[in-house]
């Protein structure tokens, strides 16, 4: 891709990793395995945690890794039932590629709906839309996802979906960071865990196939990064911004933060410091 920069010797040398059998990332058959990708991004956080322990200063706290790609199909066959004198959807399947926030890194924020370790970029839903018979009804950051921190994590996303004609589709799902929400480190909050559900409120589970019925929609909340530091120590003036911004509620900025904002969205300096000081 880039000829005329020389290679790194040592990225070419071989090496030698021992992975007991029966461990996740060594499950020959007959072991029940799937989604193997999902394990392969969250890796990462998972060296991370170990470099953690040696260079503090040089890692990031946890994001949501694992990208969020539902594989969308529709037709006369979604439900396995016959639907005799009732419309369908004709017969699609389309995959999107989405992502959480990232980590917060130790003097900067996370990066907001940004896909890492994978760097694959999100589909424009205008392209998904021209391709398949469904309609993004939302698709914007979340705000407070991002773990709060001297440096914030990235926010997550709120996606909702539904069939054209609000019509019956299906997805495979394959999510993570549901059950165990990105952790911050040095004192940053943990990110904001994913969730997956209907419009209508029914939870749904966050692997298999699964058929989202007439007249509802689908509704994805990506993970937010989680922070680094204590909340506390962040700027106010970044605060204030990220209040505006819609990254982060005014009733988070005061309780998490410590910072108390005025009538025109501004810090109100003796307030925070008052609130600061009794923290």
């Amino acid at each position: 891709m880039a000829p005329e920069i020389p290679n790194n010797w040592a990225s070419l040398a071989p090496f030698r990793m021992t992975i007991p059998e029966g461990c996740i990332l060594n499950a020959p058959r007959p072991y029940p395995v799937s989604v193997r990708h999902v394990i392969g991004h969250l890796l990462p956080d998972l060296m991370m945690g170990c470099l953690h322990q040696a260079v503090p200063e040089r890692v990031t706290a946890e994001g949501a890794s694992a990208l969020w790609n539902p594989p969308l199909r529709g037709g006369s066959s979604v439900s396995g039932q016959a639907r005799s004198n009732r419309p369908v959807l004709p017969d699609f399947e389309v995959i999107t590629f989405n992502s959480g926030g990232t980590g917060a890194r130790p003097t900067q924020d996370g990066l907001n709906a940004t896909a890492y370790p994978s760097g694959v970029r999100t589909m424009p839903v205008e392209a998904t839309e021209n391709v398949a018979p469904v309609v993004f009804w939302r698709k914007e950051l979340k705000p407070d996802s991002g773990g709060a921190g001297r440096t914030r994590g990235g926010a997550g996303q709120i996606i909702e979906v539904g069939g054209k004609g609000e019509l019956e589709f299906a997805m495979n799902a394959s999510f993570d960071r549901v059950a165990h929400a990105p952790k911050g480190r040095e004192g940053g909050l943990n990110g904001a865990a994913g969730a997956v559900h209907l419009k209508s409120g029914k939870t749904l589970r966050t692997k298999g196939f699964q058929v989202i019925p007439d007249g509802d929609r689908l509704v994805l909340e990506l993970p937010g990064g989680a922070g680094m530091g204590d909340p506390t120590s962040r700027n106010p003036a970044s605060v204030a911004r990220d209040v505006r911004d819609g990254l982060v509620s005014a009733e988070n900025a005061r309780a998490l933060y410590k910072v108390a904002l005025g009538v025109d969205g501004g810090v109100d300096q003796a307030a925070t410091q008052a609130l600061r000081s009794i923290s």
